[in-house]
């Protein structure tokens, strides 16, 4: 799932992950996106967008690709709600149809796995620490800084970016 489509530094271990493997990894955006662009996030807002749900983003992968299970990387260190979500299912959710097989993984877990078998880390996990996920002015910072025709390319999404990253370089977060 992305933020914005195409983004040379994202495209790039996709690729890998294609080539190695053999599968088509299908890009949808992130249904927070929805929210983005209805609500007007760095960008005018736009009533006629609608609010497409975690669930609906499901159904559709399901309907596109015909499976009912749904692996997820979901972690229960990554925060509170994600450990009240896995705790409250299990790391398999029969009635959701989703599975979490890095459950009980720490990111220390998910950073030897992926160096033990020569895993390609995406660059901006590199820079960042993480996947690129928001429009926080500081992973927007690292971005222009590191991939400056991809933060052009964010700009074009979400014009107002920079206002995010001008607030984080002069005052932090």
């Amino acid at each position: 799932m992305y933020l914005v489509p195409g983004l040379e530094f994202q495209e790039m271990a996709l690729r890998w992950y294609e080539k190695q493997y053999g599968n088509k990894i299908i890009r949808l955006p992130h249904f927070e996106t929805s929210d983005f662009y209805r609500y007007g996030s760095f960008r005018d807002p736009d009533g006629e967008v609608k609010i497409v749900s975690v669930r609906e983003e499901y159904d559709y992968l399901r309907y596109k690709t015909g499976t009912y299970w749904i692996a997820g990387g979901e972690r229960i260190s990554d925060s509170i709600v994600r450990r009240a979500m896995i705790k409250h299912s299990g790391s398999i959710d029969e009635q959701r149809g989703r599975f979490y097989p890095l459950a009980e993984w720490t990111k220390q877990d998910v950073m030897q796995y992926i160096d033990h078998y020569h895993l390609f880390l995406s660059p901006e996990q590199k820079r960042l620490g993480f996947s690129f996920a928001s429009l926080a002015g500081s992973e927007l910072s690292v971005i222009r800084q590191y991939y400056p025709a991809d933060y052009e390319r964010i700009l074009h999404y979400f014009p107002e970016a920079d206002a995010g990253v001008e607030r984080f370089e002069r005052y932090g977060e």
